[in-house]
Order: structure tokens, then sequence, then C-alpha cells
């Protein structure tokens, strides 16, 4: 696909000033379907007064090391728009007042996020743990303790509640944690980024090591089923990939999806933001120039991949900034009390009749449900090991993916690979592999990856990082921890990969 010759994003901020997000950079993008210019939203945002108070300061978990029961809380829905209405669940113990403090997460001038609402005092009550249920499932039924009616200006992104004790005496320790809800947005958008708040849950072991990873039954198979409706614990992995101090009540956002955000706010991209469940039709993506998925995408519904194959077949960009994506299909069903899409299990593997997937039913099934190769949309597969660290390493170095950046045929980013990649590329006509190498399992057991990129049916493209660490490469927000992983790690922001990213939501975003 040729590049285009008008002023790109990055010659706009060598034109501009200088200063901050560089209101230049509307010259390349902002047109709505009838050539009629949008206001940049993310610009008129970030320029807005940001703070790091977003971060968490005190937190202390339990003795088992997963969640913080001194102040924990969750959300009725994963996302909603401005004028809905959320719940929000808290539970304190020992009892006393606390507040909530919201913020929302993007660029700020560096920050990472703008205090938007403080709620309290509020009287904090401790609410039970629940015992396990059908299929090991750990749901809450916890009292409402508060809820906020998303203010309309408030704009689409990926929101924390800050929630800390308020302890009578000032001798006395304050504790924090989050909640953390995705406002979502119907207007035409030039990226939709989508968050991976499936695989957030899949790997959250609140209250105690319990996921779809730990039923007695075994790590991989269909018998774990777990709730949204329950807090989000510790970093799923913290021992083995990431210890994030932040990541109490966060999911995965702060560790794999932040850095991603940070940086599409940072350079004003005009950017939405949507949950995993936003997907099941393809309405949002259609509305959206490029879909953007980031990170550890793991876990799909089969809707959501009927729809981003909708997408495709409509002219929609893919860009997989992301690694061990559509690997299980997760079904969504409804809560005990009857809310849609609050559980999901590991319904089976993609794959269609692939090797790899046939191994995963025999090794773990039998499953109820069975994927489609998720190679024939992305490009590339899950393989069998997936997981391990490496570095990305050129091979198509004449690809306008690689300009300007000096890259040549063998040059590498050191540990961008990790922890879970894909390879196996499909034979799809027009599919180019970028790049490839080797992963290490751990540490010393050689696996391939590829990534990719290939046209689609209307004059769109699909393109394949191949990793779980691409955001790593893009920016390093305050607090934020790089992970580390089968004795491999990323180095953190690179302007090879910045520049990369650039030129590829630049060519997706183009009028």
């Amino acid at each position: 696909m040729a590049k285009n010759n008008k002023l790109t994003r990055r010659d706009a901020i060598k034109l501009s000033a200088g200063s901050g997000i560089a209101l230049a950079l509307g010259t390349t993008k902002g047109f709505s379907g009838t050539g009629v210019k949008r206001k940049n939203l993310i610009q008129e945002e970030n320029q807005k007064q940001g703070t790091t108070s977003w971060q968490l300061t005190r937190v202390r978990p339990d003795e088992k090391q997963y969640r913080s029961a001194l102040i924990e809380g969750y959300c009725s829905k994963q996302s909603l728009k401005a004028g809905e209405s959320l719940d929000i669940m808290v539970s304190v113990d020992p009892e006393e007042d606390y507040q909530i403090d919201f913020y929302r997460t993007g660029y700020y001038n560096g920050t990472g996020g703008r205090w938007m609402k403080k709620t309290g005092p509020l009287k904090g009550k401790r609410q039970r743990t629940p015992a396990p249920g059908d299929m090991n499932i750990h749901e809450c039924k916890w009292e409402v303790s508060n809820s906020l009616t998303i203010p309309e200006d408030w704009l689409s992104g990926v929101y924390l509640g800050k929630l800390r004790t308020l302890p009578k005496s000032p001798r006395e320790p304050y504790w924090e944690s989050y909640i953390i809800f995705i406002v979502k947005d119907e207007r035409e958008t030039d990226l939709l980024f989508q968050c991976s708040d499936n695989t957030w849950q899949a790997y959250n072991k609140w209250p105690n090591n319990y996921s779809i990873y730990t039923h007695p039954k075994g790590t991989q198979g269909p018998w774990a089923k777990v709730s949204f409706d329950r807090p989000y614990a510790r970093q799923g992995q913290y021992e083995a990939i990431v210890n994030d101090p932040l990541s109490f009540g966060s999911g995965e956002f702060i560790s794999f999806e932040m850095p991603f955000s940070f940086f599409l706010e940072e350079h004003g991209y005009d950017v939405s933001y949507c949950s995993n469940v936003d997907l099941l039709t393809p309405d949002r993506g259609l509305k959206a120039k490029a879909f953007l998925s980031i990170g550890h995408d793991e876990y799909w519904d089969i809707r959501q991949f009927r729809s981003v194959e909708t997408l495709k077949a409509e002219g929609v960009n893919l860009l997989f900034f992301s690694g061990n994506s559509i690997c299980w299909v997760t079904p969504f069903t409804a809560s005990e009390a009857g809310q849609p899409n609050r559980r999901i299990f590991r319904g089976g593997p993609y794959g269609a009749n692939n090797d790899y997937a046939l191994l995963r039913e025999k090794l773990n099934g039998p499953f109820p449900e069975r994927g489609p190769d998720e190679g024939l949309l992305m490009g590339v597969r899950n393989t069998e090991p997936i997981n391990g660290g490496g570095d990305w390493t050129v091979t198509k170095p004449n690809h306008w993916i690689f300009n300007g950046t000096g890259m040549k045929e063998g040059d590498s980013i050191p540990g961008l690979i990790g922890w879970e990649y894909h390879a196996n590329a499909a034979d799809i006509e027009g599919l180019e592999v970028i790049a490839e190498g080797l992963a290490w399992q751990g540490g010393d057991n050689p696996c391939p990856y590829q990534s990719i990129i290939y046209p689609g049916p209307k004059g769109n493209f699909i393109f394949n990082a191949a990793t779980i660490f691409w955001g790593m490469g893009l920016s390093s927000p305050p607090g934020h921890t790089l992970p580390w992983s089968h004795y491999s790690r990323p180095h953190g922001p690179d302007p090879r990969v910045q520049k990369m990213t650039h030129n590829l939501l630049e060519e997706a975003i183009k009028v």
C-alpha cells in the first residue's frame, strides 16, 4: 500500500511551535464521511490540567497476596455512555469511612490522568466474600455503595476510581485501591481502542487464587467460570510477568494498555475506547477508520470475531498491537441476577481444525465450542508453545512501515517480543512477513514468531505486531512498571517503535 505524500502527523509536529500536543496535527485527520472537519476532542481534552495523583500510594495485599481487602470494589458495567448510571460496590474491612476520586487516564502533559470528581465521605461496609458456585465461580452480590451518572462532558476513555479509606485519626494509616470502567461513545472516530477486559477478568485471581486458570481439574479446560461482579485482584501474574504496584483493581490496563493510550493521546490521535463486550455487534467499529486490539487480547466471544470480520469486509483497518490474541472462545452469559454479559468461561480454542486447536482439544477438552481460524483474520496464529521472550527482528526493511526508522534487515528491537506472541502466518494473498525470529520459552527453548501485514478487500489493511509488549516501546507513563518474563524484558520507549506506529496509524486514518 503506497504511503501518502501529504503533510504527515510527524511533519506537523516538527512544523509546530513545539508545544505539547501541537494543534497543527489537525491538518492530517479529523474529517467526517461528508468531508466536514471534526473537532479533535482528544487534543482539547489533553490541554486540560492533569495530575499524577491518580496513582495509588498505599496498598496492602492480604496474606495470600491477591486482594486488598482493606478497601476494594467493582462496577456494575464494563462500559457505559455519558448520561448512563454506574453502580459501584465497595467493601471496607475494617469498616470506616472512605472516598472515591475519579480520574480519566490520558496524556495530560505527561501526568497520565485528569481528576474529574470526588465522592465522599461515604460510610464503609464490610461485604461478604462469596462462596464458590457453579464451575467454581466467585460472583459477588454486594450492596450498592454509590451510584455515578456519567456527566455529559466526560469524554470516552478509561477511567479509574481511586478508593481511599478515611481514618478517624491522622495517626492511623489510609489504604487505597482502584475500580475501573470504560466510558464509550458512538461518534465517528479515527481509531477505536478495544480494551482487553475479557482477558483482565480471565486472569483475575480475586479473592484467593481463583481464575479461569485455577480450577482443580486443570488450567486449560472449560471447567472454570469467572464473573465481572467482583473486584480485580493484583495483576494476575505479578510473580512471573509484572509486579505492578498500581495494579490492584485495574485489571491489566495499566500494565499492558496504558502506555499505548498515553502515546495516542500525547500525539493528539482521534481515539475512542470500548470494552470487548461492545464488539458483540460491528456497529461501533463501523464508525471508525481503524480498529485497535491492544496488549493481551486473548479471550473473544465468537460474536466479537464475526464483528471484526465485518469491519474488515467493510474497509475498516485492523491493527493488532497485541499478542496471544483471539486464542480462546469466551462465550458471555448472564449473572445470577440476570444481567447480560457478566460471566465468561473458556468455551474452546480458536483455530478451526488446525493442529494446535486439535491438540488443545485433545489435552484439555472436550469443549462445547470451536472457533474459526484466527489466522484468516489476524494473518498469524496462536501456536504451541505461545510464551517466551525475544527481540523483534526486521525482515522487510523496504516496507513503508519502516520509513524514517533507519532500520535495516536483521536489526532488532530488544525484548519487544513477549510474553506471548503469534506465528504460523496464514496463506493470504498479498500477506508479507515484515519481522520474524525466535522467542525463548523458559529462557532457552526456541519458538518462532512472525509479524505481518496484508491488504484488506476495500483498500484497507491488517497489521499484526505479534507481541503483547508493543506498547512498552511507545511510552512510559508515570508509575508504569516494565514487564519481565522468561528471562527477557523490553527496554521501554524506542523511537523506532514509535515511528513505525505513527506510520501505521497515519496510513490507517488518512482521508
